[in-house]
This record gives structure tokens, C-alpha cells and sequence, in this order.
């Protein structure tokens, strides 16, 4: 795949379609890749593909052109970008919203097979996490790692899968310009919603109990934040200060009022990439409650994030027959 993705990226550059490509470079640790910013030839051979290509590189789209779209005569640049299945749904909320546009995006979609967690691999290994992997080799399904004390595990590379990954609905983008390999859409609906159906069926003071214990790990660092592709405003009502809403503080009610206010803006924007999850130092679990806004969203506007350029986000559109007991019954 990686050789495919070089091919088509020398040909978008040799032929003068984009100015910048976006993809995966080889990271500094194990376990990981990097985002890669290639603006020429030279630079291709180090790009790479992976089971650790987890992040979204949606989430740089916006900074190329938020700046110039408002300004006339400008010209915008031509971006290519290396796009999995949750990455291209992001770009598609993005596209929608006006943020992006559509024309000067070079969408390379990849069938991706899951990504590696690396928290999982690492209890995998070394419970006690005193001891770092230093290499790591995929083949056949199967991870053959290495820690520093060159002691060799081998392990089920599904076993390892990041739970995001395990859950996803949609291994490929539905929007591209080219797609490498075939994606291989998963139906099991049922079996991906079972851990958030389980949540719900806690009686309320129990649900708000354990929000309130995970919420009050927060360090406000705005790592979840910054990491989400559809959290693109230029000012965070976070940071505001003409209103302000909400105080600079560590105290509980602050930090849910941070936190109830981020989540509730990604309600018809939320793809379930798991990058607020993974970008969190306190391990915070943000993905049960956005996910019910997924589950929520698709009960009372049967709507998806991410699946056609057409249809309008929930949130920027009224229906008649769009249900209202949200409201009338709380």
C-alpha cells in the first residue's frame, strides 16, 4: 500500500496538481507514526503506512484555508491527503460546514485494516509499563514486538485494535479522488452501540455519577480539543472573555461546563475516530459520551455524520416529521 500511496503522490506533484500532501512519516517511537507534510518529490520516500497512522489529519485542513477563504483574489492551495475511513468522514463535516473547500482537496482514500493502541500493547507486554518496546513488525496478522531487555512477544494484531477501530462502521472514506484497496463496510450496528446501550440502561444518578468522576480528571488542557477535527472555531467559547463563559479554574463546575459545551457541539459532527480519546493525558473515557450524541443523533434525525455531501447536518436544517419528544419529554 505504501508504494501505491508514493506512485499516485509522485504523479499528483509531477503532474502540478497540489502544493502540499498530507500523510504519515515515520515516528520518533515505536508504535508510532507521525503526520507528514510533503510539499515536493524529494520529500515522498518518507512516507509511510501502518498500524499506527492513527491520527485524523482532517484536523489541519482548516488552517490552510480558514485564513484566506473570506478574501478575495487568493489564491487557495491544493491539498492532497492521505484520508482512512473515519479521516474522510471528518473531511466530508468539514466540506459542509463551508470550512474546506471541496475543489482544492486531492483525496487519497485507504482502506484501513484498524490501528493499534498503544496503551494495549503496551499492558500487553509489560503490565507494569517499566519496560518500552523498542521495535515492532507486523506480518500475517500478527505483531512481533520487541522490548528493550530484547525480549520477543508475539501477538494477535486484533487483539491490540484501538476499541475505536474494533467499532468502526466504515474502514474506507465514501468521498475520494482515488481509493487504494477495497473498503469492507462492517453492518454489525447492534454489536458496535452494545457498550453505550449498557450505559444507558443505569439509572441516572449513577450515569451523572460517573460523568462527574471522569470530568473531574481534567486538566483543562484542551488536548481533546485541539485534536478533534471538527473543533475548528478560531475562538473557543472556552477562551472567550467578551462574554465569558466559563472561569479558568480547576473547580468541578468549570470543567463540566468545558466539557458538557464541547461535547454537546459535536452532536452531527462526531465520526468516532477516538482522537479526543487518545490525545487525553488523564485517560479520561470522552468516547461513551460522545458516542451516545452518534446514537442520538441518528435516532431523532436519522442522520450520519460523514456519508454524502448532499444531505444537510442536522443542526443547520429543520424537518417536519423531525421528532420533537427530545424536548417535550426530557
Amino acid at each position: 500500500m505504501i508504494e501505491k500511496i508514493k506512485e499516485i503522490v509522485k504523479k499528483l506533484f509531477k503532474e502540478n496538481k497540489i502544493d502540499i500532501f498530507i500523510g504519515y512519516g515515520e515516528g520518533t517511537l515505536s508504535l508510532r507514526a507521525t503526520p507528514c507534510f510533503i510539499t515536493g518529490q524529494d520529500d515522498i520516500k518518507k512516507l509511510v503506512w501502518n498500524s499506527y497512522c492513527f491520527n485524523n489529519l482532517a484536523v489541519y485542513l482548516p488552517g490552510f484555508f480558514l485564513p484566506q477563504l473570506k478574501k478575495k483574489d487568493v489564491k487557495l492551495p491544493r491539498i492532497g491527503i492521505l484520508a482512512k475511513g473515519c479521516d474522510g468522514r471528518s473531511i466530508v463535516g468539514l466540506i459542509k460546514e463551508h470550512q474546506i473547500p471541496r475543489e482544492n482537496l486531492y483525496i487519497i482514500g485507504i482502506n484501513c485494516e484498524g490501528m493499534i493502541d498503544i496503551e494495549k500493547t503496551q499492558n500487553a507486554v509489560c503490565k507494569m509499563q517499566e519496560i518500552e518496546i523498542v521495535s515492532a513488525e507486523e506480518k500475517s496478522g500478527k505483531v512481533l514486538l520487541e522490548d528493550e531487555d530484547n525480549k520477543k512477544t508475539e501477538l494477535k494484531k486484533e487483539e491490540l485494535l484501538a476499541d475505536v477501530c474494533k467499532d468502526c462502521q466504515y474502514t474506507a472514506p465514501l468521498i475520494y479522488d482515488v481509493l487504494i484497496g477495497e473498503e469492507k463496510r462492517k453492518t454489525k450496528e447492534k454489536e458496535r452501540a452494545a457498550f453505550i446501550k449498557e450505559f444507558e440502561k443505569k439509572p441516572l444518578e449513577e450515569r451523572w455519577k460517573y460523568f462527574q468522576e471522569q470530568v473531574s480528571k481534567c486538566i483543562r488542557c484542551y488536548a481533546c480539543r485541539q485534536a478533534c477535527p471538527n473543533c475548528y472555531c478560531k475562538e473557543c467559547f472556552a477562551d472567550q472573555t467578551k462574554p465569558k463563559w466559563i472561569g479558568a479554574t480547576d473547580n468541578i463546575s468549570d470543567i463540566m461546563f468545558f466539557q458538557i459545551g464541547r461535547i454537546l457541539h459535536q452532536a452531527g459532527r462526531c465520526v468516532d475516530c477516538g482522537a479526543c480519546v487518545r490525545a487525553c493525558p488523564m485517560g479520561i473515557d470522552l468516547r461513551i459520551f460522545t458516542y451516545k450524541l452518534i446514537e442520538d443523533v441518528k435516532e431523532f434525525f436519522g442522520y450520519e455524520v460523514g456519508i454524502s455531501l448532499e444531505e444537510t447536518p442536522p443542526l443547520a436544517t429543520f424537518k417536519q416529521d423531525d421528532k420533537q419528544e427530545f424536548i417535550t419529554e426530557p
